[in-house]
């Protein structure tokens, strides 16, 4: 029998090796390539971010400051590399989402039936 151990490894190795990950590696190098890109996206990146931040302190941004976010996610989504970036990091999210629920569903009798 083989250790659980193991199997998070291979999963780990089988996540690496998706289409998804590649498609995320090829984004990365285009807009490392493209200054203009780059500094766009770290910009977004900081200020989302600092947005997260201020949520898990009980701080939450103003409607106005999440308009603005939305509008800057709308503006980069433009740019065709950080769009693919982007569209990447949402489809290996949602494999990431659906593992941990497999997991999790293999787990729930454990606990007994779920109340309702």
């Amino acid at each position: 029998m083989s250790n659980i151990y193991d199997k998070a490894n291979d999963l780990a190795k089988a996540m690496r090796e998706s289409e998804e990950v590649q498609e995320i590696t090829s984004a990365m190098k285009l807009i490392e390539g493209d200054a203009e890109s780059k500094q766009m996206l770290n910009s977004f990146r900081e200020r989302q971010m600092e947005i997260q931040q201020r949520i898990m302190t009980g701080d939450m941004p103003s409607q106005e400051e999440m308009e603005q976010v939305e509008k800057l996610f709308e503006v980069l989504s433009m740019n065709l590399s950080i769009r693919r970036l982007f569209d990447a990091e949402r489809r290996l999210s949602v494999i990431i989402e659906d593992v941990n629920k497999i997991i999790s569903d293999s787990l729930q009798d454990l606990y007994g039936p779920a109340q309702p």
